[in-house]
């Protein structure tokens, strides 16, 4: 993860059903639905201000620890989410039993 994002806290805004990142005034996100211990992860948007400084794969990053460490499983259908989870096979872990292993 880039280094300037490992302080900035992921916040779970349940009114907006995402997952947000503030950096500066600009806000990265991951819509998502949530039911039971099942989270599916929708759709990531960075700023453009913020695009290619890793604040969408940072927002991921701290999201997937975020499932894990709440006993959550994952149903990916972002198609950003999708491309991490295939570079990073060792999250595999959290997918939720309907979702074939990256």
């Amino acid at each position: 993860m880039n280094i300037e994002f490992n302080d900035l806290p992921l916040t779970k805004n349940t009114e907006k059903n995402r997952f947000e990142l503030k950096t500066d005034d600009y806000v990265t996100f991951i819509d998502y639905k949530e039911h039971g211990k099942k989270i599916w992860l929708i759709h990531t948007e960075a700023p453009e201000e913020l695009k290619g400084r890793g604040t969408a794969t940072a927002i991921v990053e701290k999201t997937l620890t975020y499932i894990e460490d709440n006993g959550y499983k994952l149903i990916p259908l972002c198609p950003f989410v999708v491309t991490y989870l295939k570079r990073h096979r060792e999250w595999n872990r959290i997918l939720d039993e309907s979702v074939h292993p990256f």
